[in-house]
């Protein structure tokens, strides 16, 4: 049978058109359909705008540490506006990069909603196109919970786009993304309160790391209640009343209108037309093989939507491993094992491998060492500040292997990725200890412990 496309791509995030071009490189002809703006949630509502927003909010602290190196006092101001159009512009030009990487890879673009009518044709917008293999990439979005006044809340997506900066801020939520903007917020001067189910913030994350981050933000300032729900937020004329149930058991009035909601994202799959093309869904989210093939032998998904490990460099590796492998002829896996990942707070967390309780878990309690290091930076001695940096590896005794290595501290993300290195090609303590350390640095840290 003849289709009007080798490869039909769902979705235009990272992960999408990554594998669209990589496909067409190896000379498929590939279609794309994104109503939304290029790039998914990372270019447009995640990563890339955070990511600024964080620069933006380190400089209150930069000017208060230069003090102690002998520079004079700074007063400055944040202009909000200026901020936040500086932060969309970077946003719509990244857009119009992902357009020109389509355009030169001759990938044809729908600005339309695409949909499955069956496992070979898909619907966008009043077309019906067919085509060999799809390929799904559509990500997932922030979800809220079903409370009365909810809907005075906002999202993560929402962040970005606020007409002014509130002054004080509920974030609701302990995982990476509340903990980022709670952050975030707190650096740019508003006050903050931080509503989170458990005793602690970063669930599945070291419990070193949770423990370090926790005590530091809480030692800046921000208010962390324990414990709780949030069961309603009331809209008043002084501000969202919020009621708490939990530990505190208590009632607060905020002096803004804004709330944010970061209490988990889920898969976006409706109106995708599964059903009808034969996909199984499981758990809310699209079931895939280790190929990223799904219960259609020529449909396959990728990112967000398969609720794996929602990073989009793993979305954009998904993606080209099987463009390598079904039209490049270079058949390989996409390994979910030892992917590094960043929490971009303050102070700064990264990780790879496994925590100490999971290698605990898989290997006994016997079987593990862990090394540790906790100190004060040489930064922070002049201008007097007890900020800490925690590095810890996690150790299987009997093979030498590093299984885990984990980070708090300034520039973790930057040390973690070289790191991740070593620990995905199966290095040994023996090997971190044979590295020469570069002398006066943190990461020599990670080489030196004993």
């Amino acid at each position: 049978m003849t289709y009007d496309y080798d490869l039909f791509v769902i979705g235009g995030g990272s992960g999408g058109i990554a594998t669209a071009r990589r496909a067409a490189e190896y000379g498929a002809k590939v279609g794309l359909a994104e109503v939304g703006p290029l790039g998914g949630t990372c270019v447009n509502k995640g990563c890339i705008p955070k990511k600024l927003m964080v620069y933006t909010s380190h400089f209150p602290s930069l000017f208060q540490e230069a003090e102690g190196y002998g520079w004079s006092p700074v007063k400055s101001t944040l202009d909000w506006d200026k901020m936040v159009t500086a932060v969309n512009q970077e946003v719509e030009r990244l857009n119009g990069i992902y357009q020109r990487m389509l355009d030169n890879s001759k990938v044809e673009l729908y600005r339309d909603y695409g949909k499955l009518l069956d496992a070979h044709t898909i619907v966008v917008g009043e077309k019906q196109i067919t085509a060999d293999k799809i390929l799904i990439a559509v990500g997932g979005h922030p979800v809220r919970p079903n409370i009365p006044g909810i809907e005075n809340t906002i999202i993560s997506d929402q962040m970005f786009t606020l007409p002014e900066q509130p002054k004080r801020i509920v974030i609701w939520g302990g995982g990476y993304i509340g903990v980022e903007f709670a952050c975030i917020m707190h650096g740019l001067g508003s006050d903050v309160i931080q509503v989170i189910r458990r005793d602690k913030i970063l669930r599945g994350f070291d419990e070193d790391l949770q423990s370090l981050i926790q005590e530091s933000m809480e030692h800046h300032g921000i208010r962390i209640l324990k414990n709780c729900e949030i069961t309603s937020i009331e809209q008043t004329s002084q501000g969202l009343k919020i009621a708490l149930q939990g530990e505190q058991n208590t009632e607060m009035v905020l002096a803004d209108t804004i709330g944010l909601a970061a209490t988990g994202r889920k898969p976006n799959l409706e109106n995708l037309g599964l059903e009808k093309a034969g996909v199984e869904v499981k758990n809310g989210a699209i079931a895939v093989d280790k190929y990223s093939c799904t219960s259609q032998p020529n449909i396959y998904a990728v990112g967000d939507c398969t609720d794996r490990i929602n990073l989009t460099p793993v979305a954009i590796n998904e993606g080209r491993a099987f463009a390598d492998t079904e039209f490049g002829g270079k058949p390989r896996l996409m390994s979910h094992e030892n992917v590094p990942s960043a929490v971009f707070s303050y102070p700064e967390a990264a990780t790879v491998g496994l925590t100490e309780a999971e290698a605990k878990e898989q290997y006994g309690e016997d079987a593990i060492k862990v090394y540790r290091s906790k100190f004060r930076p040489m930064y922070y001695v002049l201008p007097g500040k007890e900020e800490k940096t925690l590095m810890k590896l996690v150790v299987h005794q009997e093979s030498d292997r590093v299984l885990g290595a984990h980070m708090v501290g300034d520039h973790a993300a930057e040390i973690i990725q070289g790191v991740a290195i070593a620990v995905k090609m199966g290095a040994k303590k023996a090997d971190f200890d044979a590295t020469v350390g570069i002398h006066p640095s943190s990461a020599e840290e990670f080489v030196t412990m004993r």
